[in-house]
C-alpha cells in the first residue's frame, strides 16, 4: 500500500510505484468512482470512454498559470 496527502486545494500526487504499476504517464486521463467506502481510480484508455476524453479536452483549456491563480482560493 502507498499513501499520499491531499493538499488544501484537493490535489495529491500518485506515488511513483503506483504510477509505474498502472502505466500512468503525463497527459494520461484517469477516472474516479466511489464504490461503497472505496475510491477507485482507473486509467481511461483512448477510445474507451468518449465522455471522459471529451471532458478532459474541454477542461485542459483552463490549466494556464493565470487560471490556476484565479481559482487557487476556491
Amino acid at each position: 500500500m502507498e499513501v499520499a496527502k491531499i493538499t488544501s486545494r484537493g490535489q495529491t500526487t500518485i506515488p511513483r510505484r503506483i504510477r509505474e504499476a498502472a502505466d500512468l504517464s503525463k497527459g494520461d486521463v484517469i477516472a474516479f468512482e466511489v464504490e461503497g467506502d472505496h475510491l477507485v481510480v482507473r486509467k481511461v484508455m483512448p477510445g474507451q470512454d468518449n465522455y471522459a476524453m471529451g471532458l478532459s479536452k474541454i477542461l485542459n483549456e483552463w490549466i494556464s498559470p493565470e487560471d490556476e491563480e484565479a481559482w487557487r482560493d476556491l
